[in-house]
């Protein structure tokens, strides 16, 4: 029998024994499979749980959730149903709010810290941008993807796939660019915000202001490239990621 909360969670490499394991959120119109290859790099000793949101893959029946907090309350409330080793978060873009959403839930209810929290390629939550792409047609959006590298130049002419993944996208936008911060709990974890040197989204020098959301620490890492670094640096992620799940110490 499936676990209640397994329609949340897809892991590509099952390691019962690791030592910590890895909540990833993907980005925005991506799915759990974004993370097939981190999970990979780090297997065995962390096991990687990624996210799969509603609307996509094998939850395509379900409703979209264009609002952040919406979707990160019933995956808080799926992790606080499991047991085991130490958990770390990681999110990408779209998926770092999600995560941080996530992460305050988590903490609060469960009354104890996560073991790491990495933010990659994404603003602080208190930093807004101004920002309308949800709003725009359907060629200024995948115009949009190209110029980021998230998505082929090819689908600017295929119309089948076009209308399997611009929903989805325009969706996760909407619920971006509408976010805004709410009063609320800060992380107890250490915070590791991963950035590109050259991703327009997330300037350099405005990373540090995550630590204005943790009790923890934070630390910036920089990397070359622009807003999908990771796809070039994942086995330099992988070591980071177990390097500080490793030697984090829990906030009591």
């Amino acid at each position: 029998m499936n676990r209640p909360d397994s329609k949340w969670f897809r892991i590509f490499h099952p390691s019962p024994n690791a030592t910590a394991r890895l909540v990833c959120f993907p980005h925005a119109g991506a799915s759990a499979g974004s993370y097939f290859g981190l999970s990979a790099a780090l297997a065995p000793e962390v096991e990687v749980l990624a996210v799969q949101y509603p609307g996509r893959q094998d939850r395509w029946q379900e409703p979209l959730v264009d609002d952040i907090g919406l979707l990160a309350a019933p995956i808080a409330e799926a992790l606080g149903r499991r047991s085991g080793a130490a958990l770390g978060f990681f999110g990408h873009s779209m998926g770092a709010l999600v995560a941080f959403e996530t992460a305050r839930r988590y903490e609060a209810t469960r009354g104890l810290s996560l073991r790491a929290f990495f933010a990659s390629g994404r603003r602080p939550p208190s930093r807004y941008a101004p920002g309308s792409v949800h709003t725009q047609g359907d060629q200024a959006l995948i115009a949009h993807m190209v110029s980021l590298g998230g998505a082929d130049p090819a689908l600017l002419d295929n119309e089948e796939l076009q209308e399997m993944i611009l929903p989805v996208v325009r969706n996760d936008y909407r619920a971006t660019e509408n976010y805004r911060l709410q009063p609320g709990p800060r992380l107890r974890s250490a915070v590791t915000v991963l950035v590109g040197d050259s991703d327009p989204l997330t300037p350099v020098d405005e990373a540090a202001a995550w630590s204005e959301h943790t009790d923890g620490d934070t630390e910036i890492r920089v990397f070359s490239g622009g807003h999908f670094f990771l796809d070039t640096h994942e086995q330099q992620v992988a070591t980071l990621v177990k390097q500080r799940l490793s030697s984090a110490v829990p906030a009591p």
